[in-house]
């Protein structure tokens, strides 16, 4: 009898033992699962744009360093009846004055691409409004235009920089084709990386004052051109309201 009870408190006790290790795991697939959840709820600029087979693409030159080839490269655009957008530093803005009101003017779009160019995933919310909101002010001033879109230095961002960039009406805007041009590749290479790697919806990584840039932006823009393809102003490409961001950054129209 007494050996009976003895096995019958062990397998209690067994049992006792499985549902507490039971509990536990479930609990701990229901964190990794939260985990999971709030990575795929990161915030994310924009890629590309799904826009199906319209063959719209969007063309862009950071400005931080040098401007002595703006004109030259706007000269090319507008030969093509090209638009094109230019992000600008804000300490670039202040020192070409003249070349921002001259972009203004010559009807390309002007982008915001923050005050020092710095790291600024590392940056405190408030130094990250600062930076954006600095350009603003400063390209407004000279041009009577606020920027719409938004590319952070570096393609770096987070959460926190996206929903700044958010709060100031903007769109974050990043990339899906890099010509590589600042790296000091030849005129050939920056037009291969850019033709080949193009699809319909596609945002194109240049640089204003990057050493082979006036040699391969007229074959970029023919090239692609005679394939069918129409660039915008950036503002134009990305959708303003009533979409979605995928994973992989592409901005869908919702339906």
């Amino acid at each position: 009898m007494f050996v009976v009870l003895k096995r019958k408190e062990i397998i209690k006790a067994l049992i006792v033992v499985i549902v507490f290790v039971s509990c536990v795991v479930c609990l701990s697939f229901t964190d990794v699962d939260r985990t999971v959840f709030a990575k795929s709820e990161r915030k994310l600029p924009i890629y590309r744009v799904d826009n199906g087979e319209d063959k719209t693409i969007a063309i862009s030159f950071d400005a931080a360093w040098g401007a002595d080839k703006t004109r030259k490269i706007v000269e090319i655009l507008q030969e093509r009846g090209v638009k094109a957008t230019f992000f600008l530093v804000g300490f670039w803005v202040d020192a070409y004055k003249d070349e921002v009101a001259f972009l203004a003017d010559s009807g390309m779009e002007i982008g915001n691409h923050s005050k020092n160019h710095l790291h600024m995933n590392s940056l405190a919310a408030a130094k990250v409004k600062e930076e954006i909101e600095y350009v603003n002010f400063a390209v407004r001033n000279l041009t009577g235009i606020t920027p719409k879109v938004f590319r952070a230095p570096f393609g770096e961002y987070d959460d926190t920089l996206i929903a700044a960039v958010e709060e100031c009406g903007m769109k974050g805007i990043q990339w899906d084709v890099d010509s590589l041009d600042w790296k000091g590749i030849s005129a050939e290479e920056i037009v291969d990386r850019v033709v080949n790697k193009v699809k319909s919806g596609s945002i194109i990584l240049c640089h204003n004052n990057s050493d082979h840039i006036l040699e391969a932006l007229p074959v970029i823009l023919d090239e692609l051109t005679a394939k069918g393809y129409r660039f915008v102003a950036m503002s134009e490409l990305v959708y303003a309201d009533n979409y979605t961001i995928d994973a992989q950054g592409v901005q869908h129209k919702n339906k």
